[in-house]
């Protein structure tokens, strides 16, 4: 039989991938203007754009306990090996909610196999790591060699990502060491990545152009075998900048396979429009 995937909507997959490859969804709250959605099945991420520009705050919160309660307990009965791709447990609660939850099932069910994975990543971070563990469980692989791919590239995958607004990543409490990027010059622009789970600033850059230079160089600074590897570009209402992104990777790192993806509402209402995010491997697993 099988492994069945499970994953977050803060990976940032469209709904298509989860239908075509019989990928559990399981979606985090988004609140707009006081009412509730839930993320990549009753709200489009421009919703939460335009409720930003209005001067609002949209809020998250993390996969329903009642909702994981309810897909645990039909897998146990129906005695489905799982794994659940969780986004990082550093920006949100939800990896320990779902271990909680499991371990409540295994009270009723105690042959109950779900292995819950924090891969310390974000966004089509845990995107590319899905994608690449649905296609192994689709090739019947083991639960134990898909996990060791799981594992390996949580462990290697790289953030890069810029956001329009960096007061807005603070106010939503999920940026550390931001107080020194706070402020400052019209047209400077942050550079991030992630580090054990979290948000971090790493260089201030005036100008977009300066931006997207430096992100292709720190790329090839980190990345290993480009060419090689799937590398995730998503954007927060800003296709035209993800391609601009995508000509210089493969202009000059000679990238040739991309996912890009729009960043969802929940990490979306975190990052505000116009984020543009790299996600790639500094090291590669073995091959399949």
């Amino acid at each position: 039989m099988s492994v069945k995937i499970l994953a977050d909507s803060a990976c940032d997959l469209p709904l298509s991938f989860f239908e075509e490859n019989d990928v559990t969804l399981l979606p985090l709250k988004v609140y707009v203007n006081e009412q509730e959605y839930e993320d990549l099945i009753t709200i489009e991420p421009n919703k939460v754009y335009q409720s930003i520009r209005e001067g609002h705050l949209p809020k998250t919160s993390q996969v329903s306990p009642l909702l994981f309660e309810e897909i645990f307990t039909k897998m146990a009965q129906n005695e489905e090996d799982g794994i659940y791709i969780a986004f990082s447990s550093q920006l949100s609660g939800t990896y320990q909610t779902a271990m909680m939850i499991r371990n409540q099932v295994k009270e009723q069910y105690p042959d109950f196999s779900l292995t819950i994975v924090d891969t310390k990543c974000a966004s089509l971070g845990v995107g590319l790591i899905v994608k690449e563990a649905a296609r192994l469980a689709k090739l019947q692989f083991s639960k134990e060699e898909i996990l060791k791919d799981i594992e390996f590239r949580c462990l290697h995958m790289e953030h890069l990502f810029t956001v329009e607004d960096l007061d807005h990543l603070a106010k939503g409490g999920r940026l550390s060491r931001a107080s020194a990027f706070l402020g400052g010059l019209l047209n400077i622009k942050p550079l991030l990545n992630v580090e054990d789970g979290k948000l971090v600033p790493i260089e201030k850059i005036r100008g977009k152009k300066k931006l997207l230079r430096r992100m292709i160089e720190v790329m090839k600074e980190r990345g290993i075998h480009l060419e090689e590897q799937e590398i995730g570009i998503s954007h927060a209402d800003n296709m035209e900048t993800a391609l601009e992104v995508k000509e210089l990777i493969e202009k000059e790192l000679d990238g040739k396979h991309f996912v890009i993806s729009e960043v969802g509402a929940s990490i979306g209402s975190h990052t505000g429009a116009g984020t543009i995010a790299l996600f790639f491997l500094n090291e590669l697993p073995f091959t399949h």
